[in-house]
């Protein structure tokens, strides 16, 4: 079945009826597929992502999110599978980072200079791939850049949930101590936490997270979905443990909205409307969180018993 047509049929369906269009929907599998993988690249993206705001590592998030792209164009320069170069990449140079920084996590300085090279990289392994790859018309590459979250196979779907299941285990394992870390890390450094191996370690978890969420949103666009929903977990919540959950809650629904709103209107590509409904997230969440500081709710409250 041609998933174009299915998806333009859907449209006039889910216009209609919107349950029976949805019910439609989770009927297709490659939709299926598709929102399983995204599912679980949502969940590892939001969590890391919290770590990665909390402690002030968007950047280095940005710069793993472009050598996610080096290491698939160097993988198929080379001839091998695109997924190795994607993790062997973003995990050796997230542990670059760590080492190369301070104690608590990656230095601007350093992630600017690793940054240039890894980009300048980029440029070769495109030049070499396209001069001299037999089927070098720019396909893989642009899947690579934005992502085709609707094109997962069944088989590749597993192996994402697989994968994020993995990385959702370490996480887990570190996620106390990496949260004294991020808060405190003098702290913490004295009450025996190895603050730079924790660092060091969590940044190649940003890689690999970077390489997983590749697959969905693209190298170019996966930075909105590491960033934005934790951001708005953090403006809605002070307590760590409950914007963490918000914060993986947040990048799934953004994930599932997104490709909703893509199969409803196909002009629409599923990355667009993902990192668009990310990006909302963000916005709805710095909108309440200002009217709250501002007093807004209160001062209603007051003119109303007045009245």
């Amino acid at each position: 079945m041609n998933p174009a047509g299915v998806v333009s049929g859907g449209r006039q369906l889910l216009a209609a009826d919107p349950v029976t269009g949805l019910g439609h929907l989770l009927g297709q599998p490659f939709l299926q597929h598709a929102l399983a993988a995204g599912t679980a690249i949502a969940l590892l993206s939001g969590l890391v992502g919290y770590f990665v705001v909390l402690r002030g590592q968007v950047f280095a998030g940005d710069a793993l999110s472009h050598v996610a792209y080096t290491g698939a164009i160097a993988a198929l320069a080379a001839g091998v599978d695109l997924r190795f170069g994607l993790f062997a990449g973003t995990v050796l140079v997230g542990l670059l980072l760590g080492v190369l920084g301070g104690r608590a996590g990656a230095d601007d300085a350093v992630i600017g200079v690793v940054f240039a090279w890894v980009l300048g990289l980029g440029v070769f392994f495109l030049a070499y791939y396209t001069a001299h790859a037999s089927t070098g018309n720019g396909a893989a590459s642009a899947r690579v850049l934005f992502g085709s979250i609707l094109g997962i196979s069944r088989s590749a779907a597993i192996t994402a949930v697989g994968i994020a299941a993995g990385l959702l285990v370490l996480l887990a394992v570190i996620a106390r101590p990496l949260l004294f870390a991020s808060l405190d890390p003098q702290v913490a450094a004295a009450r025996g936490v190895p603050v730079r191996v924790l660092g060091a370690g969590f940044l190649a978890l940003v890689g690999a997270t970077a390489a997983e969420a590749s697959q969905a949103v693209g190298a170019l666009l996966l930075f909105g979905l590491l960033a934005a929903p934790p951001a708005a977990a953090l403006r809605l919540t002070s307590r760590p443990w409950r914007a963490l959950a918000l914060s993986g809650g947040l990048a799934v629904a953004a994930v599932w909205l997104g490709v909703v709103l893509s199969y409803a209107w196909p002009v629409l590509p599923p990355s667009f409307t993902i990192m668009a409904c990310s990006t909302a997230e963000y916005l709805l969440a710095a909108g309440w969180s200002w009217t709250a500081r501002a007093g807004w709710p209160a001062r209603t409250s007051q003119h109303s018993v007045a009245r």
